[in-house]
């Protein structure tokens, strides 16, 4: 297969390229050059996607495309080059209207589409509405075309630092804070199972739509088997915010703890259709330990959410309430 990776120097993109180069396929990948480099064995060309594609990518007779675009522009430019291609288009589930539905791929309702470019530095609630557009330029442009839904995407060289949060604790043997209730489903992607999976999509030229996420589990049983030596105590929800701990990202965060019932349905969404079209899913205590593996040889790897000794004022806190 003749591939062309939209990308290729970070995470996601970087996983898919050096996957297909692993099983032998012939790889292009296309960028800026200015965030990193691109895996041994793969041919970059250099552009800047507010441009234009060059003549170079549009004659050049690919068999399929893998693209993680956020702005139609850049969609569109591609398409105007490579629309004869089988593409892979990497959306989110942030397409999704509801966060408190888990309705399944296809099913909706989406968010209202959002046509322009938009900067998200500054309008990151403008996500969802542009993947949707750009879901929709593909599907109506492309030749044949797989439209992904990824959910939370963890593993070795997270840029996010979320699932890293956990990754760092996994060896606790003390008490480790449990955030909101056990019960609440979680779910999380290793981005080496989603990038295998979609090199398999672009060679088999796999049509359709898809959820790309692990199975929704209790949150409980995610963290027994990423922490098997700790003792998880769970502190509900209303407490945590009365504390100012703030939900999903950033410095004064727990990661996957998500409000409910209003993210009822954010990380439970049903991986079963993507299971049946090939996606293979490694234990999470695989992921644990690799990301862990990941963290203690980058000194500059990100990690998100609270410092244990502010999760230690939480749980002495929540003891003397």
């Amino acid at each position: 297969m003749r591939l062309l990776v939209l990308g290729g120097t970070r995470f996601l993109s970087y996983a898919v390229a050096a996957d297909a180069v692993r099983r032998g396929h012939e790889v292009v990948c296309a960028n800026r050059g200015q965030s990193g480099s691109v895996p041994p064995g793969v041919t970059q060309v250099r552009w800047d996607r507010a441009e234009p594609a060059p003549a170079a990518l549009a004659d050049a007779g690919f068999d399929a495309v893998i693209d993680i675009a956020r702005q139609p522009s850049h969609v569109r430019h591609a398409l105007d080059a490579v629309a004869d291609a089988h593409w892979v288009y990497v959306s989110s589930i942030s397409v999704y209207a509801d966060d408190a539905d888990p309705s399944g791929p296809g099913v909706g309702p989406l968010k209202t589409p959002i046509a322009d470019d938009v900067d998200l530095a500054t309008d990151p609630e403008a996500y969802g509405g542009l993947k949707v557009t750009c879901e929709q330029l593909v599907l109506g442009a492309a030749s044949s075309a797989a439209v992904v839904r990824p959910g939370l995407i963890v593993g070795p060289g997270d840029p996010t630092g979320r699932f890293s949060y956990w990754a760092r604790r996994s060896v606790a043997t003390g008490e480790v804070l449990g955030p909101g209730d056990p019960a609440d489903l979680v779910q999380v992607i290793d981005v080496r199972d989603l990038a295998a999976w979609l090199v398999d999509l672009a060679d088999r030229r796999t049509p359709g739509t898809f959820d790309a996420i692990g199975p929704a589990v209790p949150f409980a049983d995610l963290l027994r088997e990423a922490l098997p030596d700790a003792t998880v105590v769970w502190v509900d929800q209303e407490f945590l915010s009365e504390q100012g701990v703030q939900p999903w990202a950033g410095p004064e965060s727990i990661p996957l703890w998500l409000p409910r019932p209003e993210y009822d349905g954010m990380l439970a969404h049903d991986a079963a259709p993507a299971v049946a079209a090939g996606l293979v899913l490694r234990p999470v205590k695989d992921t644990t330990s690799d990301t862990r593996a990941w963290l203690e040889s980058d000194p500059a790897a990100r990690i998100d959410g609270i410092t244990t000794e502010r999760e230690a004022e939480l749980l002495a806190a929540w003891k003397d309430r």
